[in-house]
């Protein structure tokens, strides 16, 4: 199976291509609106491989919560390669993507998430034993009590570390791990072995804040 990844909804902008086994990857950090780089990536691991978009038979991406931007430019992205090329795709949540990372970077199983929401609040999720739970978007004194056996991970502990020390009670940290598309590859294939389908339904955003700006009707 080969399978493109694309993940774009954070600070970190990524692309990778798995094909016969192997993974070829490109990662853009500390480049403003980096994921507007992302078919440039595209095109990059494309050539390293010699492989064409036709040849793909999955696209795995991240779908959010993130940078609104970003969140927008990775279901564009998703949703035109997916329907030029009628290609199925599979989709994760970011936090998910971020607390399976953490697990096999850390070796822990016990990971608590907190992206920077802005305005003053995180994305929250617990991820336990490969299972992601309780995510919403919420004030940092706001978040799940946890105890000292999770570790914290995301912008959001960077930000807000002594109000969620307080609120979780979690001590440790790691401001290292930002999400990637290379474990997208990792996750699809385990979803898929547990009997998870992937779809032709248009690619959808998560966001979790409802007050997302709209056109006055008026």
């Amino acid at each position: 199976m080969n399978i493109l990844a694309i993940d774009t909804c954070t600070e970190v902008a990524s692309v990778t291509l798995y094909a016969s086994g192997v993974k070829t990857s490109r990662v853009l950090t500390n480049v403003e609106k980096s994921s507007g780089h992302i078919l440039k990536l595209c095109d990059e691991v494309f050539d390293e491989t010699e492989k064409q978009l036709k040849e793909i038979n999955l696209i795995a991406y991240s779908k959010g919560p993130g940078a609104f931007t970003g969140v927008r430019m990775c279901i564009g992205v998703v949703q035109g390669l997916s329907l030029s090329c009628n290609i199925p795709t599979i989709s994760f949540s970011t936090l998910e993507l971020l607390g399976f990372r953490a697990s096999k970077i850390l070796k822990v199983e016990k990971i608590a998430i907190a992206l920077d929401a802005r305005m003053g609040e995180v994305y929250w999720a617990v991820y336990d034993h490969g299972v992601v739970s309780k995510m919403k978007i919420c004030s940092p004194e706001d978040v799940d009590y946890l105890g000292p056996n999770f570790v914290g991970v995301g912008t959001g502990w960077g930000v807000h570390h002594e109000k969620l020390h307080l609120a979780s009670n979690v001590n440790l940290t790691d401001l290292t791990i930002y999400p990637e598309a290379w474990d997208l590859v990792d996750l699809s294939l385990q979803a898929i072995e547990l009997g998870q389908s992937p779809t032709f339904e248009l690619p959808q955003p998560i966001y979790l804040r409802n007050n997302v700006a709209q056109k006055s009707l008026k």
